[in-house]
């Protein structure tokens, strides 16, 4: 019996990813052993960080070519060898580009059944609660303040701005395009929306805030980064969730300029953070967000494409800011 996978054939040398460094293949299904549990994959998340897990080392080890591409992703149990997970459970795992996987059981939890279950890898899984913790935790918003976020129209950036007005802030999303931008306040209810590929940019960003920036959720780092850490106010906190501009292709010529003496002299808070920092928190986060989901003032929006095969097309074109909300392949 075989399964299917996509490799990482070959690791992208300064150069933007391509279908070329990808392969499918057909490897014989695997079978658990003692202690494990034996997937199928439902659902694969796509995230930047995808792509980023390509350049080293990051909170996890780094891909090496001639490996299954890997990846998180909703998997149903089909043969558990472990007492607390049985055959029809749903789980969120380390499953990889591949339609089955085994991995060990101690590691792996049932997840609520909820409809539909694609939620649990948006707005009630990674992307949700990222954008909750990243905002509440890291960046404090009070009410009457100021947020921005950039890579507003991804799965984090759409759900920090929802959860950002909810808590009374005025929010500002950065993003691609005008379509994004009339799509952020017409139908995420954001006050405001920057088109970052605009030649007056910066101008256009100043315009929108013209009193500062109290709170700014970093999603993309380089010149968003630098246009918003001078447009920060004083005492202002930076939530550092991604570097979505530095992922893909040659690095940038230069860094942000002059972050020094911005930090000191406008007594600037930067955190950086992951998700799993928050891990014992997880059950009021997820609370609060079924909560709002349920009562309408946040609304999911989910990109969907069809098939294994099609992940590495799925990958290349979020990062080249394809998606709106969060995007995943059902296998």
């Amino acid at each position: 019996m075989t399964h299917r996978q996509i490799v990482l054939q070959s690791l992208p040398q300064g150069d933007k990813l391509s279908l070329d460094h990808f392969a499918l293949k057909l490897a014989p299904r695997p079978t658990a052993g003692p202690g494990e549990v034996l997937l199928q994959t439902r659902y694969v998340s796509l995230d930047a960080a995808n792509r980023a897990w390509m350049q080293g080392a990051t909170y996890r080890s780094a891909l090496n070519s001639g490996q299954v591409m890997a990846g998180g992703g909703l998997a149903v149990v089909v043969v558990a060898h472990v007492p607390h997970l049985q055959a029809g459970d749903l789980v969120f795992a380390d499953v990889g580009w591949q339609e089955y996987a085994v991995l060990p059981g101690k590691n792996l939890s049932k997840l609520p059944d909820l409809k539909p279950e694609t939620h649990l890898l948006s707005v009630f899984g990674i992307a949700g609660l990222t954008a909750y913790f990243g905002l509440l935790s890291c960046g404090q918003p009070k009410p009457g303040e100021t947020v921005v976020v950039s890579a507003a129209a991804g799965s984090v950036g759409s759900i920090v701005g929802q959860i950002a007005k909810i808590k009374g802030c005025r929010v500002v999303g950065i993003a691609g395009g005008e379509d994004k931008g009339r799509w952020l306040v017409d139908e995420l209810g954001f006050d405001a929306a920057v088109d970052y590929k605009s030649a007056d940019f910066k101008r256009r960003l100043r315009a929108a805030v013209p009193e500062g920036i109290d709170v700014y959720f970093d999603n993309t780092g380089g010149d968003v980064f630098e246009a918003c850490l001078f447009a920060m106010k004083n005492f202002g906190r930076i939530a550092c969730c991604g570097a979505l501009s530095q992922y893909d292709g040659a690095p940038p010529p230069h860094g942000p300029r002059g972050i020094p003496g911005l930090i000191v002299t406008k007594r600037l808070n930067l955190r950086g953070f992951v998700v799993m920092d928050f891990a014992d928190q997880q059950d009021q986060a997820l609370a609060d967000l079924q909560s709002w989901v349920a009562d309408g003032r946040l609304k999911v929006k989910e990109d969907i494409v069809e098939g294994l095969e099609n992940l590495p097309a799925a990958l290349i074109g979020l990062l080249a800011g394809e998606n709106r909300g969060k995007r995943m392949v059902r296998v």
